[in-house]
């Protein structure tokens, strides 16, 4: 199986957890040639989009948060960006951003960690590691974020991966009786107590995974745009602000 293939199975092996947001939504004009090739590299799956790019014979496949194109003869796959040259626009990336904000908010906010203002301006989905060096600096300003109007949800990514003290101190906050405060405890250095329990944290860390997520913090914005990294609480703020903007001039 070539490496794109491989990576694209086990990404859907990720999903997994999530085939329950996911419904096919097949056109009746999908080419035949392109089913076909659909059932037989990822059989089972469910595709919850597929239809034809600007550019003709390319059809864009949306699976969870990942987007692929293949031949309308279903004998190409292709990973990468199409980008409209006259226009300087990545399409992949509107794509790409349409499903992964979808993919968020297919998870209740029972199932996250927040932290939120008593105005809520902006929203921001968070993938953390609690060992995160950045994680705790960003945790460590959540009332400045909060006094900006942002709100943080959390989703855990212990980058170690499973049977790791990372994803046990994850486990161990989300069955604390006091999510939030068991969270600020641990990533302060603190001590939390080992505790078990029916959690989400392997969904969580999946999610990330599917999502292209590679390092903590992790930010998915309002609009699905993921982006990497730390974000002071000013430069964030303003940031969001003027995505914003820009979204409400765009639709007038």
């Amino acid at each position: 199986m070539l490496p794109t293939v491989r990576r694209i199975t086990k990404c859907l092996v990720w999903l997994a957890p999530f085939a329950a947001l996911y419904r096919p939504a097949f056109a009746d004009d999908i080419p035949e040639g392109l089913r076909q090739s659909l059932g037989t590299l990822l059989p089972g799956v469910q595709t919850e989009s597929v239809r034809e790019t600007p550019m003709k014979g390319l059809y864009e496949i949306v699976m969870g948060a990942q987007v692929f194109y293949m031949s309308a003869d279903g004998q190409y796959l292709i990973q990468g960006n199409l980008v409209d040259v006259a226009t300087r626009t990545n399409l992949t990336d509107a794509s790409r951003n349409t499903a992964r904000r979808a993919a968020v908010e297919g998870v209740a906010e029972e199932r996250m960690v927040v932290f939120s203002p008593d105005e809520v301006k902006h929203s921001v989905t968070v993938f953390t590691d609690i060992d995160c060096g950045y994680c705790r600096k960003l945790h460590s300003e959540m009332d400045a974020y909060n006094e900006k109007g942002i709100e943080v949800r959390y989703l855990f990514y212990p980058r170690s991966g499973t049977a790791t003290p990372s994803y046990d101190k994850a486990v161990s906050v989300w069955c604390a009786d006091d999510r939030k405060q068991a969270l600020t405890d641990a990533k302060g250095g603190k001590e939390v107590p080992a505790k078990k329990c029916d959690n989400p944290v392997a969904e969580h860390m999946a999610l990330g995974e599917a999502m292209g997520v590679t390092g903590t913090p992790a930010l998915v914005l309002e609009d699905g745009e993921l982006v990497p990294g730390y974000i002071p609480p000013d430069r964030l703020a303003a940031f969001l602000d003027a995505k914003r903007d820009a979204r409400k001039t765009a639709a007038k």
